[in-house]
C-alpha cells in the first residue's frame, strides 16, 4: 500500500529574513553599525536589502518600511518571536556582546547547552538572537535536552576559546 501523503519539503537552511520597520534609514543604519551588513539595493524609501559579511547570498535581510505610526504587535501575540544569527566562534560571541551593549541593544544572554546565545532588539523592537553553536562532538546528552540557563560568557571563553598565543 502506498501513502498518498506528500513528501516533506526538503529545506536546507533559512535563506533570508524580511522585517517590517518604521523608519527605513534608521533600521539600515542599525544593521550596518551593529551587524556589519552591507546595503545591496533599495526600492525608493520603501525597502532595503542587506547582506551579511562573508556570505554569498544576494541578501540575508530585507527591511520594508511601514511608516512611523505603525503599531508593534503586542508581546505574546502570534507571529515571529525572533531571528537567530550564528557566529563562527565563542570569541565572536564575546565581540557581539560588547557591540550590542555599546549600541544599547543587548537584552539578555542564555546558555542552551548546545549553543550560547545573546538576545537583543533593533530600534523597532524586532527581536534577534546571536548564537554560537558548540561543536557537535561536545553535545553529549545535551543533544536531546532543552536547556535555558544563565550564560557565563567569561567561563565559556575559557572553556571553548582559542588558547593564548594560538593566533600568533
Amino acid at each position: 500500500m502506498t501513502s498518498s501523503a506528500p513528501s516533506p519539503i526538503p529545506v536546507r537552511r533559512l535563506n533570508h529574513a524580511v522585517l517590517y520597520v518604521r523608519d527605513l534609514d534608521r533600521a539600515v543604519d542599525f544593521y550596518k553599525r551593529v551587524f556589519g551588513f552591507e546595503e545591496i539595493s533599495r526600492i525608493r524609501n520603501f525597502a532595503a536589502f542587506m547582506r551579511a559579511a562573508g556570505t554569498d547570498n544576494h541578501h540575508d535581510l530585507g527591511l520594508f518600511s511601514v511608516g512611523a505610526q505603525a503599531p508593534r504587535p503586542p508581546r505574546g501575540s502570534t507571529g515571529l518571536y525572533h531571528l537567530a544569527w550564528e557566529v563562527g566562534s565563542i570569541e565572536d560571541l564575546a565581540v557581539a556582546a560588547k557591540v550590542l551593549r555599546d549600541a544599547g541593544a543587548l537584552g539578555g544572554a542564555s546558555d542552551h547547552g548546545v549553543s550560547k546565545s545573546l538576545y537583543g532588539a533593533d530600534p523597532d523592537g524586532n527581536e534577534f538572537e546571536i548564537m554560537w553553536r558548540v561543536p557537535r562532538e561536545l553535545w553529549g546528552e545535551l543533544e536531546t535536552e532543552s536547556v535555558v540557563a544563565p550564560l557565563d560568557l567569561e567561563e565559556e571563553l575559557r572553556r571553548h576559546g582559542a588558547p593564548p598565543g594560538a593566533a600568533e
